[in-house]
């Protein structure tokens, strides 16, 4: 219910000769006419009255209506924003000529309802108000730079409430723009959700790219760059195992600030491809987001199927070759899983090996897989096992042999001393011979 004060100020205001400057009166000793109760009904009373007059022509409303937002951002009240905010665009989209006389002040409106709605957290209803600011509007001449703002809090807003699809639909419109803006905090809001796009949609290696290089940014504290550093070693975790995360997981573990993550441990482990324990994946797991967490088609989740191909990927470099059944127990599947997760790392150029399926044994190669797809099968040789093994057994043998002779010279016996003398003297008379000659 309307403030009587406010109702007996209005009547005067419609008897006067200057009715702008009543309105103006009125907006600016607001505070003491109306009450925090009423204050939402008296607005949207005085925007009534304002457009309902006959004496006012549009440049008074324009001004008018200016100073009502100027009211408006003063209180710090998000609820009577979007109330007396969504009331005014009501007014305006019901004017015959509110579409294009009002363009302005309809974008002042719209930008207070949208922070009236982010202040509450309702994130998606502030991405659709901004999204109906008009952009690309031959009435309003706008810059490269308010486009960019704009569409960078409407991805953010829809990145909040984790819908990714539309949050790209305006990435997209800024990747056409954001390279003619110089201004540093909106390429880095830009980064940023480009690397957070990249995260919910499992792209993991692009995303710990964007996210390191975001962390070396001097326009964010310290602490903020440290988060971003451990996103990137989290996406790069999660990223599928081969020679891309190898290089990625190479790249953070040489950043000398890793080792102050909690993720470094794995960090570590994984770059040197050393198995995963299960308690090590359940506390990394702890600080996963959602998404990082969800289930795949397959039925395990996003860091199940990391580790398990992380795990595969060191069992090849322990072993030569290994049945289905002795490496499903290594990974925690099933002989039949086991295969088909090699499988397809061996298909994809991820992992350098063969499958015998008759004998039901995976044969590993060494080296590092290309990354390259149907690079990673390995043709069968003729006898290649039997000269690897030759070859395995002549470097024992001749270890052997080298260990042998050292505990000789270390600790010698009265044959091994009576040898050593007799070939001395032999070699003595040698030179004596050849002095003489």
């Amino acid at each position: 219910m309307a403030s009587q004060k406010v109702s007996e100020a209005l009547s005067q205001i419609q008897n006067s000769q200057d009715q702008a400057a009543g309105f103006d009166s009125l907006l600016s000793n607001l505070n003491s006419l109306s009450t925090p109760e009423t204050l939402s009904d008296d607005l949207k009373m005085i925007l009534d009255a304002v457009f309902t007059s006959s004496s006012l022509g549009i440049v008074a409303q324009r001004s008018i209506l200016a100073t009502l937002v100027t009211v408006l951002k003063s209180s710090d009240n998000p609820e009577l924003w979007i109330e007396v905010g969504q009331h005014a665009l009501l007014i305006l989209s019901g004017n015959q000529t509110g579409a294009t006389t009002f363009v302005d002040q309809a974008v002042a409106v719209r930008e207070l309802v949208a922070e009236g709605h982010e202040a509450s957290e309702d994130y998606l209803s502030a991405a659709r108000a901004l999204a109906e600011i008009p952009l690309e509007s031959s009435q309003r001449r706008v810059s490269n730079e308010d486009r960019v703002r704009v569409w960078v809090r409407i991805v953010r807003n829809y990145l909040e409430v984790d819908d990714t699809t539309a949050a790209e639909t305006y990435l997209n419109k800024l990747k056409n723009v954001i390279y003619t803006v110089d201004d540093p905090a909106l390429n880095l809001h830009f980064k940023l959700s480009q690397a957070r796009i990249q995260d919910s949609k499992r792209e993991f290696l692009a995303a710990s790219q964007a996210y390191h290089d975001i962390s070396f940014s001097p326009a964010i504290s310290e602490d903020e760059r440290l988060h971003t550093l451990s996103m990137a070693v989290k996406c790069a975790i999660l990223a599928p195992a081969g020679p891309l995360r190898s290089r990625a997981l190479g790249r953070l573990l040489k950043d000398e600030r890793s080792s102050n993550l909690d993720e470094f441990g794995m960090l570590e482990k994984m770059f040197f491809d050393r198995l995963l324990a299960p308690a090590e994946v359940d506390k990394f797991a702890q600080g996963l987001a959602p998404h990082q967490l969800a289930t795949t088609s397959d039925g395990s989740t996003v860091l199940a199927k990391a580790v398990v191909e992380h795990n595969l990927l060191g069992t090849s470099r322990l072993y030569s070759n290994i049945g289905f059944e002795a490496l499903g127990k290594l990974l925690g599947l099933d002989a039949e899983k086991a295969e088909d997760t090699t499988a397809r790392m061996i298909e994809q150029g991820r992992l350098l090996g063969r499958i015998d399926q008759i004998e039901e044994i995976i044969w590993f190669e060494g080296g590092e897989a290309s990354g390259e797809k149907g690079s990673g099968r390995a043709e069968v040789t003729v006898g290649k096992e039997m000269r690897r093994w030759d070859v395995n057994v002549q470097g024992l043998a001749e270890e052997v042999e080298n260990i042998t002779n050292a505990l000789q010279r270390e600790f010698p016996t009265d044959e091994t001393r009576k040898r050593t003398r007799h070939e001395e003297e032999g070699a003595n008379d040698d030179e004596d011979n050849a002095l003489i000659s």
